[in-house]
C-alpha cells in the first residue's frame, strides 16, 4: 500500500535512496537504500513516521495531513540566552526578530 507524502522515482542507473525534503522542498537527508531488503524500507518508512494508506485513493487522516514533518521547535523568551550569557530583552509580541 502506499504512503502519504511519499513519492517513488525510478532514476535509471542511479543508485535507490530515500530524499528527505522539507516543506519548502528543500533536501534534508538522503539515504540509501542499496544494502536493504523491501522489509527494511517499509520499516524505515515507518520509523520515520509516513502514513501508510490501506488504499491509494483512502483519505488521511488531518493530523498525517503533514506526515512525517515534525512542528519547528519553538523557544520560549527566557529560553535562550545570549552568547554572552545574559537573556536577551524582551520583544513586542508584533515585533519581528531581526528587526
Amino acid at each position: 500500500p502506499p504512503s502519504h507524502n511519499l513519492e517513488m522515482k525510478h532514476l535509471p542507473g542511479a543508485d535507490p535512496e530515500l530524499v528527505l525534503l522539507s516543506h519548502r522542498y528543500e533536501e534534508l537527508e538522503r539515504i540509501p537504500l542499496s544494502d536493504m531488503t523491501r522489509e527494511e524500507i517499509n520499516q524505515l518508512v515507518q520509523e520515520l513516521g509516513f502514513y501508510r494508506k490501506e488504499t491509494p485513493d483512502a483519505p488521511v487522516p488531518e493530523e498525517f495531513q503533514f506526515a512525517p514533518a515534525r512542528p519547528l521547535p519553538t523557544l520560549l523568551p527566557h529560553q535562550a540566552p545570549a552568547a554572552d550569557g545574559k537573556t536577551p530583552p524582551e520583544r513586542d509580541e508584533g515585533e519581528h526578530p531581526d528587526l
